[in-house]
């Protein structure tokens, strides 16, 4: 049986425990033509007005639209569920979570473009979709795409952003490639994606902008105090600074 790679994105009534899933877009590639889902949903959530801006969906464009489990686009991305298959999301956590309170868990095997850019571009100032989007020149391309595929490309929209990460994902696998040139790079993303990612500089707080190894060599104290006292710390930097005070 052929691979499959669904590149996905949601867009959401909000970002909350309570929120749900009003957008779902995602294409398969594998298959000699690109399938491209895109649908709306209606939830018993009302969108706050701040993902509101974020997206600009708006409550009269979801009344009357079947739920997600209706959905066309839901039920096939149920049938490509399998551990054969690929799913490719920037920042997969959110999404994955936001679809698992819709009944979706995914076996495929994951690819999250963020925390992979994070290995790879280290001296990035941002890792933001929209960020690369134009530092690498995606928008150049994304016009033609997006007419060859019947797609209307707009920021912080789930299809259109799903076009977007299409493309940086071209750009990613090439620079992986070149990284590990031994490693078939898509199993080698999904190799990052479970990595944890060593942060190499402070980017908040008193210490900002200084490495992590500075810190350890001058305020030992500040890290195993952030280590000991700061339960949400991130899991990456939690690694990190564990790795610099044991080196």
């Amino acid at each position: 049986m052929a691979k499959h790679y669904v590149i996905l994105d949601t867009e959401t009534t909000g970002t909350n425990e309570e929120d749900r899933v009003i957008q779902l877009g995602y294409m398969v590639l594998g298959a000699k033509q690109p399938e491209v889902h895109n649908e709306f949903f209606s939830c018993e959530v009302p969108i706050k007005f701040g993902a509101m801006e974020v997206h600009g969906i708006t409550q009269e464009m979801i009344d009357g639209k079947p739920s997600i489990k209706e959905s066309i686009a839901y039920k096939r991305l149920q049938e490509l569920n399998t551990n054969e298959n690929y799913m490719i999301i920037h920042n997969a956590p959110f999404d994955l979570d936001m679809l698992a309170k819709e009944g979706f868990n995914t076996k495929m095997k994951v690819i999250d473009t963020l925390r992979v850019a994070k290995h790879i571009y280290k001296d990035e100032e941002a890792h933001r979709l929209q960020y690369f989007r134009y530092k690498m020149g995606l928008y150049k391309d994304e016009q033609k795409e997006a007419n060859e595929l019947g797609i209307e490309v707009k920021a912080h929209d789930a299809i259109g952003d799903v076009l977007i990460l299409k493309l940086f994902l071209s750009k990613l696998r090439q620079s992986v490639q070149k990284i590990f040139p031994n490693d078939n790079p898509v199993d080698k993303m999904v190799d990052l994606t479970n990595t944890p990612i060593l942060i190499d500089k402070f980017r908040f707080g008193k210490y900002k902008g200084k490495t992590l190894r500075e810190v350890a060599h001058e305020d030992a104290g500040y890290l195993r105090w952030m280590l000991s006292s700061m339960e949400n710390l991130d899991a990456d930097m939690r690694y990190s600074l564990q790795s610099v005070l044991e080196n």
